[in-house]
C-alpha cells in the first residue's frame, strides 16, 4: 500500500490535541456542575445523562478523524500497466552571451532581461521540450532538449558573458549548431529562438539562415537593446566596473541591429520582434506563433497506475460519523 498525499498523515498529529480536548471538556462539565449544583440535587439533574455513551461518542469521533485523514492521504494498492503518450514541440532558444549583452539600455543589462524573459516563457510551457544554445563568437549546445525545466533554468543561470572566451558575436555559429541539433528530427516544426542584439561580426548568417530553410529549421528573432545603444560596462581584474574599449584603446558602445534580425527571421519564414521594457517578444511568439505549431509525440513510456482506495476510509468514516450523531446523550427509562 501507498499513499499519494503521504504528507496528509501529519494531521494525525491532531489526535493528541482531540482527546486533550475531550478530557478536558468532560472535567470542565464535572467542575460546573459541582460549582453551580447543589450536591443532593446533582443526581437528580445527571441521573439520565449516559457517562458511557459519551465516551463512546468521543471514540467515534476520534476515530472518523482519523479515517478523514487517512482518506485526504488517498492509500493505493493494486495497479495496472498503461502507455503515456506526451505530446509537445520542441522549442530551442540560442541566447547572445557577447560582451555587447552587458550594455545597461535594457534593464538590468541586455543578458539578464533575457534570461527573466526566458523565466517567464518557461511557466507557460505545458509538455514542450526545451533547449538552450549559448554563443558569442562560437556556439554550442548547453542544455539539450528536455522537459525538465528545473534544469533548464539551471543551465540557463549560469549563463555570462564568461560562458564562451571568444567575446564576438557570431549569430551564424547559432544557427548552424541548431541544425547541428536538429539533423536527427523529422518534419518542419523546427523552432529556433535567436535572442540577441543584432551586432554580427563574424560569417554570413543570412546564408546560414537559407540553409536552415531548406533543413526545416523556422528562425524567430527577438532584438534586444536600442537603437542609440549605450557604452558597454564590464568588470575588470579588481571587481571594479569599467566601459569596454576595443583593441585601439577606444570605447565601444553597442546598438540594436534591427535589419539583419528581421532579414533572418523573414528567410526562414519566421518572425522578428523587438523587446520592449513591458513586452519583450518572447511571450506575443509563444502566444500568435509557437502555439498554433502542431503537437507531436515526444514520448511515449509505460506508466504504473495505483488504484485509488480511499473510498474505503471515506465510506467507513462516513458510517460512523451518523452512528456518532444517532446515539443519544441519555439513558433509556427503565419502565415500572
Amino acid at each position: 500500500m501507498r499513499f499519494q498525499q503521504i504528507e496528509m498523515l501529519n494531521w494525525l498529529w491532531g489526535i493528541v490535541p482531540l482527546i486533550l480536548f475531550f478530557i478536558w471538556a468532560t472535567r470542565r462539565r464535572e467542575r460546573m456542575l459541582n460549582k453551580f449544583v447543589q450536591k443532593q440535587l446533582k443526581e437528580n439533574l445527571t441521573k439520565n445523562y449516559n457517562e458511557k455513551r459519551a465516551f463512546q461518542k468521543n471514540i467515534l469521533l476520534v476515530i472518523v478523524f482519523v479515517l478523514s485523514i487517512i482518506a485526504l492521504a488517498r492509500p493505493q494498492w493494486g495497479f495496472e500497466w498503461r502507455e503515456i503518450k506526451r505530446e509537445g514541440i520542441d522549442i530551442l532558444i540560442a541566447i547572445d552571451t557577447s560582451k555587447s549583452m552587458l550594455t545597461e539600455d535594457v534593464k538590468p543589462n541586455r543578458l539578464e532581461r533575457t534570461k527573466l524573459a526566458v523565466k517567464d516563457l518557461i511557466k507557460r510551457l505545458r509538455g514542450d521540450r526545451l533547449g538552450l544554445i549559448a554563443f558569442s563568437g562560437k556556439a554550442f549546445l548547453v542544455c539539450p532538449f528536455t522537459m525538465d525545466y528545473q534544469g533548464f533554468l539551471l543551465s540557463l543561470e549560469d549563463l555570462d558573458a564568461k560562458t564562451i572566451p571568444r567575446g564576438s558575436t557570431n549569430i551564424a555559429a547559432a544557427i548552424k549548431e541548431s541544425m547541428r541539433v536538429y539533423e536527427d528530427t523529422s518534419g518542419d516544426n523546427k523552432i529556433l529562438v535567436i535572442l540577441t542584439d543584432g551586432e554580427n561580426l563574424e560569417e554570413d548568417p543570412l546564408k546560414l539562415a537559407k540553409q536552415a530553410r531548406d533543413e526545416g529549421v523556422k528562425i524567430y528573432c527577438v532584438g534586444i537593446g536600442t537603437k542609440d545603444g549605450e557604452l558597454i560596462r564590464v568588470r575588470d581584474a579588481s571587481g571594479n566596473y569599467e566601459f569596454f574599449k576595443d583593441a585601439e584603446g577606444n570605447y565601444v558602445k553597442s546598438r540594436l541591429n534591427e535589419k539583419i534580425l528581421q532579414e533572418i527571421a523573414l528567410t526562414t519564414g519566421g518572425v522578428y520582434i523587438r523587446a520592449s521594457g513591458a513586452q519583450f517578444g518572447l511571450d506575443l511568439i509563444f502566444e500568435r506563433e509557437l502555439a498554433k505549431f502542431e503537437k507531436r509525440e515526444i514520448e511515449s513510456q509505460m506508466e504504473k497506475r495505483y488504484y485509488e482506495r480511499f473510498q474505503i476510509p471515506l465510506a467507513f468514516m462516513l458510517i460512523l460519523f451518523v452512528i456518532e450523531m444517532c446515539l443519544p446523550y441519555r439513558k433509556k427509562e427503565s419502565k415500572a
